[in-house]
């Protein structure tokens, strides 16, 4: 589908582990520092995989968020939505409503997608209070902190935002979804802007399904900047973590009619499912699905594969990692002497977030487009061999890669139920 409207990033917020600031985030990727730890409380809770990456919920007494909330907000998910929204919104200069205000501005919307929201609210006061026979001591606030849809719609409240509020959960695939629906809705002309984003909070009882299921690094508790090895040969397992990314999303002449800066520009993106047939089940990819994914999405942003310069992947370092990068090269189609483009994985520096990987990886992918490097992806010294076969070393960067000339990126995400999800993006050109 080629739209007449051109849509492009103004403003990006994270909250991370140890960055709640673009700056601070940046920092951390040019300089491929880990930022898992070890989790004391999933060793309390007798997890064998005890390692993890967890932001931080918490809003500082002193900033505006706590008077424009006017509310006692409880929701980890919410709260670290609304954080890196806050911060998205500051940093595209847009202006922060009068919150005694009846004006609506109908122009903007919301999409904010999570995978697991308010389990903590239902652990921590729901089933006691029911255990109890006194559901009536629960309140008013507890369905809108736990309600999926709950950070687009504080979101919205906080911006005055008056075009659609809503929530998406397409599991891991989750970010990358809810930015391609902002792009979609920018471009057909629904909305001239929207902020879009995923979250995803700690909790160590949405973690300990991963913990059930033997899909966790179970072998580095006592490394854990080790423990999360994508591409590696001697993966086991992904890193849980936890935090939020928020992007602005605008119509390219409206971002010009307010002066706006402008980060990068979104070529386009889509989504699929392999239906769970072929290869393909609940946690496993169809390989069809995956390359048709990835082959649509070329086509409709209009570039070729050798365009690509670099690729932010999902690959979550477990036995799925090899399939991936094969799958990105059948779907590219190089021809003989074609060099394959950088590849890493920003999950090796932050652990895999869950529904909020997509959009902070997003940002990631963003923030080397514009300033040119390439991050390291850590713990690829025992690069996988069947990865080094088919596409050499040299695209697996351990150290930093300058790379002022990068121009193109894509970035893709593929889920539990075999959903898979892919954009591309573009230094912004006038």
């Amino acid at each position: 589908m080629k739209y007449k409207k051109r849509v492009v990033i103004t403003g990006m917020g994270v909250i991370a582990p140890e960055a709640e600031s673009l700056s601070a985030y940046d920092e951390i990727l040019r300089s491929g520092r880990s930022l898992i730890r070890h989790v004391d409380e999933l060793e309390e809770f007798g997890f064998e995989a005890q390692n993890g990456a967890i932001a931080d919920p918490g809003i500082d007494p002193e900033n505006e968020l706590l008077r424009l909330f006017e509310i006692d907000l409880t929701s980890d998910f919410i709260k670290l939505a609304v954080k890196a929204a806050y911060n998205a919104w500051q940093d595209a200069g847009l202006p922060i409503p009068d919150p005694d205000s009846e004006e609506v501005d109908y122009d903007t919307g919301v999409m904010i997608g999570g995978v697991i929201s308010g389990i903590e609210q239902l652990v921590s006061k729901v089933v006691p209070l029911l255990e109890k026979k006194r559901p009536r001591r629960l309140g008013s606030m507890i369905v809108q902190n736990t309600m999926p849809s709950g950070a687009s719609a504080y979101i919205s409240s906080i911006f005055a935002l008056g075009n659609q509020a809503m929530s998406l959960n397409s599991a891991c695939s989750t970010g990358v979804d809810s930015v391609n629906w902002g792009y979609h809705s920018v471009a057909s002309g629904w909305a001239k802007r929207m902020v879009v984003g995923a979250s995803d909070a700690y909790n160590p009882y949405s973690w300990a399904g991963f913990e059930g299921m033997r899909v966790l690094n179970r072998s580095s508790n006592h490394a854990p900047e080790k423990a999360s090895r994508p591409m590696s040969a001697s993966a086991k397992g992904f890193v849980p973590g936890s935090g939020a990314g928020v992007l602005i999303l605008e119509d390219l002449e409206v971002a010009r009619a307010r002066g706006a800066r402008i980060y990068a520009e979104i070529l386009g993106g889509f989504s699929n499912c392999g239906a769970l047939r072929g290869q393909g089940s609940m946690t496993f990819p169809n390989r069809e699905g995956v390359i048709r994914a990835l082959k649509t999405t070329f086509e409709l942003c209009e570039i070729k594969a050798e365009e690509i310069d670099y690729i932010n992947g999902h690959l979550s370092g477990t036995m799925a990692d090899p399939f991936e990068v094969q799958n990105w090269y059948d779907a590219m189609q190089l021809k003989k002497g074609q060099k394959f483009p950088y590849i890493n994985s920003t999950k090796s520096i932050l652990g895999h977030s869950l529904g909020a990987a997509g959009a902070l990886e997003i940002v990631a992918t963003i923030l080397q487009l514009k300033n040119g490097y390439v991050h390291a992806s850590l713990n690829t010294e025992d690069l996988h061999p069947d990865i080094e076969k088919r596409i050499g070393r040299e695209p697996v960067p351990l150290k930093r890669v300058d790379f002022p000339g990068m121009r193109i990126a894509a970035k893709a995400n593929f889920g539990f139920g075999d959903v898979n999800s892919a954009i591309v993006l573009r230094k912004y050109e006038e």
